[in-house]
Parts: C-alpha cells; sequence; structure tokens
C-alpha cells in the first residue's frame, strides 16, 4: 500500500505542470556550482527534470544539458519554457543515453521519487569516470519564526520531511548511488546548503504550496481546507500579509563522485 501511495504522489505532479512551472522556485546558483564543482566535463543530464527549474540554472551556468523527463505535461512545459534545451521523455530507470555520455547526473527536488535500486545502476551506467552525482533541493528556512510556523499549521502532506532545513539532512543522507552493479566505486557522500529565497506573496505562496505532491492527491474538499488554513495564517502574519515578501529558502545538495 505504502508503495502504491508512493507511486501515486511521484506522478501526480502532470496534472499542476503549468501551475509548477510558474510557481516553484529555481535553484541557487551557488548550490549548482557546488554540486558541480568535480564534475569532468561540462555535460550534464537534468534527471527527473520537471518543468525545468534545475534545468535553466544549469543553462545559465553554461553547462551542456540534456533533460530526461517521464511525464508528458511536465516535459511540454520544460520544451516550451527552454526550446533550445535537449529534452527526452525517460526515467531514472530507463535513461534514454548511451553510456559514459555525460560528466554529471543532477536532480532537483526528484531523486527521492527514484527507485535507486534500478537507478543507481542506470546513473553509474551514463556516468563517464570520475562523474558526479547530485541531489538538490529547495527546502524552507526553518529557522526563521514565522516559516517554523508556517510548517507546523500546513502539515505534513503539505511540507513533508525533506521540505525543512532541520529535516532535510536526515531525510536525504541515504539517497546516494546504491552498488551499481558495474564495479564501481563511489566517494563519500557530501551534504552542504545554500541560501536562496522566492519572491512570493500570500497568494502565490498558497499556488506554490498547493504543487506539492500531497496535496495533489488529496481529494478536492480536503485539500481546500488545509490551503484555506495556511492562507488563514500567512493572512495573520506581519511578515506576509498585503504585501510581497521574500520566502527564506536554502538549496541543499547531497554529492557524490564516481572514482
Amino acid at each position: 500500500m505504502e508503495r502504491d501511495a508512493r507511486r501515486r504522489e511521484a506522478s501526480s505532479f502532470g496534472a499542476a505542470a503549468v501551475a509548477y512551472a510558474e510557481h516553484r522556485p529555481d535553484y541557487a546558483p551557488a548550490a549548482v556550482r557546488w554540486a558541480l564543482e568535480h564534475a569532468p566535463g561540462p555535460r550534464v543530464l537534468d534527471l527527473g527534470a520537471g518543468t525545468g527549474k534545475l534545468t535553466g540554472t544549469l543553462v545559465a551556468l553554461g553547462a551542456a544539458v540534456i533533460a530526461v523527463e517521464p511525464d508528458p505535461a511536465m516535459l511540454a512545459e520544460l520544451r516550451r519554457g527552454l526550446p533550445a534545451v535537449r529534452a527526452l521523455p525517460g526515467s531514472a530507470e530507463a535513461i534514454p543515453l548511451p553510456d559514459s555520455s555525460v560528466d554529471a547526473v543532477l536532480a532537483g527536488n526528484a531523486m527521492h521519487w527514484f527507485d535507486l535500486d534500478v537507478a543507481g545502476p542506470e546513473m553509474a551506467r551514463v556516468l563517464s569516470p570520475g562523474g558526479t552525482l547530485a541531489g538538490l533541493w529547495n527546502v524552507l528556512d526553518d529557522r526563521v519564526a514565522w516559516v517554523d510556523a508556517l510548517e507546523r499549521t500546513s502539515g505534513d502532506a503539505a511540507i513533508g520531511p525533506r521540505d525543512t532545513l532541520s529535516s532535510w539532512r536526515a531525510a536525504t543522507a541515504r539517497l546516494h548511488l546504491p552498488d551499481s552493479g558495474r564495479n564501481a566505486v563511489f566517494g563519500t557522500p557530501e551534504q552542504a546548503e545554500f541560501p536562496h529565497g522566492q519572491r512570493r506573496t500570500v497568494d502565490s505562496l498558497v499556488a506554490t504550496i498547493a504543487t506539492r505532491a500531497g496535496l495533489l492527491v488529496m481529494a478536492d474538499d480536503a485539500r481546500e481546507a488545509v490551503l484555506g488554513r495556511i492562507r488563514a495564517f500567512l493572512a495573520s502574519r506581519p511578515e506576509t500579509t498585503g504585501r510581497e515578501f521574500t520566502l527564506p529558502l536554502l538549496t541543499g545538495v547531497l554529492r557524490v563522485r564516481q572514482l
């Protein structure tokens, strides 16, 4: 049952592809640079690329990007927003690229959806020797009082175990590459966080939270109740009500290098 629920959440984003493209944040450039610090070349696979939030940052940093995304609606948004990027249908478990064809594999807010027993060997297969594997997550900075209160108000369906600074390290620490079956050797996984932020209003933050998988799979009335509670909270806080504000974020990175 748990596997079925996880699969349902993982496949929920296509129904909200347009909203996802409009409201989800991009990634801190410093975090992406750190993820790629030891990559032996510029060829980067953005795996589980969604609507291209990480892809766009990679392009801006000068990487030679190939994006792979399984959901047709998400892929269509990526192609619309970044028409110059080579964007392919495919998944982490069946990557449509040749062996040793990229210098880095990055996944933005996606690696936790992968079946790593299958995806691990696939990611190792497409990496060139010395290549880098990295997952990136945008997390809420719950050291800020109103953000911590927002988390408690929202509930687990809206803000889950990988979505806050206080929880993401523990939640992602084991999401490194498992045994590849190719006798590949990987170095010690490393984690780091980089300051980030997103300009929001009450309406646009509620719309952002509405693209979370836990809410997308809810019944309509239950989802509206959660979003209504969040909206009322934001309207009650001096930091957020009546104006545009910065949502305090960090981009967390988990990286490992193929030796």
